[in-house]
């Protein structure tokens, strides 16, 4: 099982901050294209790269449209993304993140959802209790999926779990978050659906009616972005805006040297001290 490490540049809280990859040799990554979607051979496990800890409200994620993919804090309409609180959830209620290696083609139809994809790597929410930290790669089981619906576009959530939480023992499918953690799937259901009212946009609306998938369903549709991740590494998908540039994956055209790699973060700006959070980011919303 591989293990990475992280290189954080710029100022934090401003819109220069990024969060870089690299392996234990020190050799530089995107954590889109480079890290494996299967964390073992066995093919049970999935990596999952921590993009948003639990309790935090910054919107951070993976730069699908920078060279190497470093995360970054979203900005909309010239200002810093911040998830609201939105009573009584503080922050985002689970550990957020995504899957490497698989991609949500914004030109393929669901056939479910009857939405194309949102192109980005598919998301991931991780029901255990560790909190995690910006960039951190966890080895996670996945247990069911749901299927939001974004603006008319197809945005699933794998429900997963942390397979070094203490939780992860009883936690082996969707049933079992319902009788170890009553409420965390309404809880989520709930969340996904209002967290952008308070930003002036309607309630997210969801496929299934709200209802959640297995884990088989799941599989099948991790099964499916993946293949269209692998297509779009072949130049065999319309990338438009995604930065498709890798270290490591076989017979791309995009992949590049460890040197390059390098040269690509060592011209970001040096770290330096972070700047002071808005007390707006604390602010209750009640709806």
């Amino acid at each position: 099982m591989l293990h990475y490490e992280t290189e954080a540049r710029g100022q934090p809280n401003s819109q220069s901050y990024r969060i870089y990859f690299k392996t234990s040799e020190g050799k530089y990554i995107s954590p889109f294209h480079d890290i494996p979607l299967h964390a073992e051979v066995e093919k049970v496990l999935f990596n999952m790269v921590v993009e948003v800890p639990r309790w935090s409200n910054a919107k951070m994620e993976i730069a699908t449209k920078e060279v190497l993919n470093p995360i970054k804090q979203d900005v909309k309409k010239g200002a810093l993304r911040y998830v609201a609180n939105i009573f009584p959830h503080k922050g985002y209620i689970w550990n957020y993140g995504a899957l490497p290696q698989t991609w949500e083609d914004p030109n393929h139809t669901d056939k479910d959802t009857e939405c194309c994809g949102d192109n980005d790597p598919i998301d991931v929410c991780d029901m255990g209790s560790l909190v995690c930290v910006p960039g951190q790669v966890i080895q996670v089981k996945v247990l069911g999926v749901l299927a939001m619906i974004d603006e008319g576009e197809t945005d699933w959530k794998v429900i997963a779990v942390n397979a070094d939480d203490p939780d992860a023992q009883n936690l082996n499918s969707i049933d079992d978050i319902r009788k170890w953690k009553p409420g965390h799937l309404e809880a989520t259901v709930d969340w996904l659906k209002k967290y952008k009212v308070p930003d002036g946009k309607p309630e997210n609306q969801f496929a299934f009616n709200g209802q959640f998938k297995d884990k088989d369903f799941a599989m099948e549709i991790i099964k499916s972005t993946h293949e269209h991740w692998k297509a779009l590494m072949q130049k065999n998908a319309n990338s438009g805006e995604i930065e498709c540039t890798n270290t490591s994956v076989c017979e791309s055209p995009f992949t590049c040297s460890s040197e390059d790699a390098r040269k690509v973060v060592e011209s970001a700006p040096a770290l330096s001290n972070a700047l002071p959070l808005s007390p707006g980011v604390d602010k209750w919303h009640f709806l």
